[in-house]
């Protein structure tokens, strides 16, 4: 297109948008694509039109100014993070996303292997084990902004795939890395969101014990006044119990599980030798604590991390109370306790949801409105028609047999 920019004509100026006073008068049109008319309206919100229509067509949703300055928004806080860590020392390393699927918590995500027939890989739920062989590969500061898969039952908050920033770092105890987060977390929203006021800082430090007493949840909303999207009211929960205690359900036996991730390292009575330890897993798991600690934003657990556990010992104690035998946990963890048997640092770390985060920095309801191509809450794609059925050939070079049930 090709003409001359003039002044708009007085009562057909706009000045609610950019080109408001002026226009383009046309002298040569050659189009390079035809176009059908949009089934929606790009230049408003979206928040008014069907979410399914939203997600089918997609591409065109993104159009939308305010999805433009969210997924802009985000880039922003992503490089905030990696420059601000690679400043601290630390480095951003890669880990798989074809691993081993291991009893951590939520289902795996399985992904047949073609050329052994038979066994699978898992999509990883978060990068754990690789990022602790890293402590024990001397790389001391390492951070990944990493996809997680979990496949979990529909939530909210959450997407099958979702993102998280990851940190780990060797000879830090819990209180370097709370404030190392607690210094990242201020200067981004300082240089970022200039608008926010984070309600206290330091960040409060509130025990398990007394946010279940007095907010009667893990994740305590500690803003004076909930109703102003522009303030942040960040909050670290620390010393949560190890172990939690399920009773029987109909489709599973009664049960411990760790409060966070079996990994994480009890916080024991220094005085302690190992064979007291290992007796106390066995005998009073509800009586020992963990060095965990979350980080809770406006009501919704953001992260959370823990030091990690080095014994090897200690660690099989842990996942035979969690109804792992000997066998189970060598053929699921061979690898890191032959791994912990040539010298591992201690260590520890955590992870802060970007999705989550974006969405409350944005003054967004859901983690859908700050992802590129969300998917609905029942994990489907509806802009791809995905999850899809996979044709007969697939199926054989994979050696999967359909069943119906």
């Amino acid at each position: 297109m090709r003409g001359i920019i003039k002044e708009r004509p007085e009562a057909m100026k706009n000045p609610k948008i950019l080109t408001g006073n002026i226009e383009l008068e046309i002298r040569d049109l050659k189009v390079l694509a035809e176009s059908r008319t949009h089934p929606f309206d790009i230049k408003l919100d979206g928040y008014e039109i069907n979410e399914e229509l939203r997600l089918k067509k997609r591409y065109l949703d993104l159009k939308r100014s305010r999805l433009h300055q969210n997924l802009k928004q985000r880039h922003l806080v992503l490089q905030f993070i990696r420059n601000y860590l690679t400043d601290k020392g630390f480095m951003e390393i890669e880990t798989p996303y074809l691993s081993k699927t291991t009893p951590e918590g939520a289902r795996d995500f399985l992904v047949p292997s073609r050329l052994s027939p038979g066994q699978f890989y898992a999509l990883p739920q978060s990068p754990q084990q690789y990022k602790q062989l890293l402590m024990i590969s001397q790389f001391e500061k390492y951070f990944q902004i990493v996809r997680c898969f979990r496949d979990e039952d529909p939530r909210g908050d959450r997407q099958a795939e979702f993102t998280q920033f990851d940190l780990e770092a060797s000879f830090y105890s819990q209180d370097q890395i709370l404030e190392l987060i607690e210094q990242l977390i201020q200067q981004l929203v300082y240089q970022l969101y200039p608008a926010k006021k984070i309600t206290q800082v330091p960040f409060p430090r509130i025990t398990y014990k007394e946010a279940m007493a007095k907010y009667r949840c893990d994740r305590p909303d500690i803003r004076v006044n909930k109703n102003d999207v522009n303030e942040l009211g960040f909050a670290f929960i620390v010393d949560f119990p190890m172990f939690e205690w399920h009773e029987k359900q109909y489709n599973e036996e009664a049960h411990y599980s760790a409060t966070h991730h079996p990994f994480t390292k009890i916080n024991f009575d220094l005085d302690l030798i190992k064979e007291d330890k290992i007796r106390l897993i066995k005998e009073a798991p509800e009586s020992l604590r963990a060095w965990q600690y979350d980080i809770a934003l406006n009501g919704i657990e953001l992260g959370g991390g823990s030091i990690r556990e080095t014994d090897p010992d200690i660690l099989e104690a842990v996942f035979n109370l969690l109804g792992n035998n000997h066998e189970v946990f060598v053929q699921k963890f061979g690898h890191l306790r032959e791994a912990f048997q040539y010298g591992v640092p201690p260590h520890g770390g955590i992870a802060l949801g970007i999705d989550r985060f974006l969405m409350i920095l944005q003054n967004e309801e859901t983690i859908r409105e700050v992802i590129a191509f969300p998917k609905t809450g029942d994990n489907r794609d509806l802009m791809m028609d995905a999850p899809s059925a996979a044709d007969e050939k697939q199926l054989k070079e994979l050696h999967l047999k359909i069943i119906d049930h």
